[in-house]
């Protein structure tokens, strides 16, 4: 074996607190404290950067299609039905939804609030689990009459409307009238209204019905943008060219999740990834502490170390010995800190629930974090990764003090014994 017996009992008399050497073993105490505490920041901000990926992700890519195809310069697609059977054909092809999409902006109660409006059929939008489960009011059956609309809660809470409520949308378009050319207004009725759960969509976005969009954007007998939904989102890039050849010589332009939300995404990498420096700085003092209570061990046991060598241990025994104790610290630490860390992530949003009710506070408020609950997926390699980084700085910090152990000369150091 690497370490014998005898190493491993004298590392473990070194490193127990006992009444002489209380204050290398508070240091000691606090070194390990320290490498648990920060493993378990560490595992829980990385679950929850983990969490905040694949909830915003899910409720993205359950909203919005895996792949959108947009018309040329005029906007429009006339087959749009054609290009969608064709494209539903294809293999690795879940959905296929033909939409009218504008801006416009929403007026009710003296308010107007910009609005982003898509114009859907409705058997399309109970197709959609992240729409059709997200009505809070009302039924997505108010889309087949076409002068009703489906708004965002918070939309709706900013206008100060609910069911049956009247709402009027002014597009962007021009019209010519006989005082001029003025905006173009159409009046709607409030028929339900959803909460899918991101902040930034219910508080934008309307649905109305498909036919009632091609006229309010003068989008006749055609659609704007073709929604594909993938087996597979993270191979949409595979389905382009087939998609291009499905669209018949028609102009179109393909834009994937991965590009429309990329500065999104890429902000949450870079998020994640400086919060995990950081973090490390933590794991990183802790083993500095290590440092200075195995070089206060050494200092104090200098008389022992000169009694072992002269009985006939080596130096490499000696080092063993203590790289032992200070590898003990670092493993029980990192340990302790992987506990922690796994059990709090996985009940952090009951821990904070727990938190607001005995503090009477809000501590996650879903209007500035997009989300209502606070997420976290406790991902094993993420784990793994962290309890291997904490060993090996600990590992490190252990090597100079038990180098210096080994180095120290017996004779000197019973010299005045």
């Amino acid at each position: 074996m690497m370490f014998s017996p005898v190493e491993r009992w004298i590392a473990f008399r070194y490193v127990r607190a006992r009444r002489e050497e209380g204050l290398v073993s508070v240091i000691a105490g606090f070194s390990l404290l320290g490498i648990a505490l920060g493993v378990a920041t560490l595992i829980v901000v990385m679950s929850v950067m983990n969490g905040f990926r694949a909830e915003l992700m899910d409720r993205i890519l359950g909203l919005n299609g895996h792949l959108g195809v947009y018309g040329g310069a005029s906007r429009a697609i006339s087959d749009f039905d054609g290009f969608a059977d064709r494209v539903r054909a294809l293999p690795g092809v879940v959905r296929v939804t033909p939409m009218v999409d504008g801006q416009a902006m929403a007026l009710a109660n003296d308010v107007a609030v910009g609005a982003g409006v898509f114009g859907i059929r409705t058997a399309d939008f109970k197709g959609r689990a992240a729409l059709a489960d997200s009505i809070r009011t009302g039924t997505a059956d108010a889309l087949d009459d076409e002068n009703s609309v489906i708004l965002g809660s918070q939309l709706a809470r900013r206008l100060g409307v609910g069911v049956g409520d009247r709402i009027t949308l002014v597009a962007p378009q021009l019209a010519a009238t006989a005082f001029g050319t003025l905006p173009r207004t159409r009046g709607y009725i409030v028929g339900g209204t959803f909460e899918a759960g991101l902040y930034e969509y219910d508080s934008r976005l309307i649905y109305m019905p498909f036919v009632s969009a091609q006229i309010f954007f003068r989008v006749k007998d055609a659609a704007t943008m073709i929604e594909v939904f993938a087996a597979d989102p993270d191979a949409i890039g595979d389905l382009r060219p087939a998609i291009l050849d499905a669209a018949g010589g028609t102009p179109v332009s393909l834009v994937d999740w991965q590009q429309a939300n990329a500065s999104f995404f890429t902000a949450l990498k870079v998020e994640r990834n400086v919060m995990f420096v950081i973090l490390t700085l933590i794991i990183l003092v802790a083993a500095f502490n290590i440092v200075s209570s195995l070089i206060m061990l050494v200092k104090d046991k200098g008389r022992d170390i000169a009694i072992l060598r002269t009985v006939g241990a080596s130096r490499r025994s000696i080092m063993r010995v203590f790289f032992l104790a200070g590898a003990g610290i670092g493993a029980a630490g990192t340990l302790l800190g992987v506990v922690l860390g796994v059990v709090f992530a996985l009940n952090i949003d009951g821990i904070r629930q727990w938190i607001e009710r005995l503090t009477n506070t809000e501590l996650w408020s879903p209007e500035l974090r997009f989300l209502s609950e606070l997420p976290s997926i406790v991902d094993p390699a993420d784990v793994a990764g962290v309890a291997v980084m904490a060993l090996a700085l600990s590992f490190a910090a252990t090597l100079y003090p038990a180098w210096r152990a080994a180095k120290l000369d017996p004779v000197e150091a019973l010299r005045y014994e």
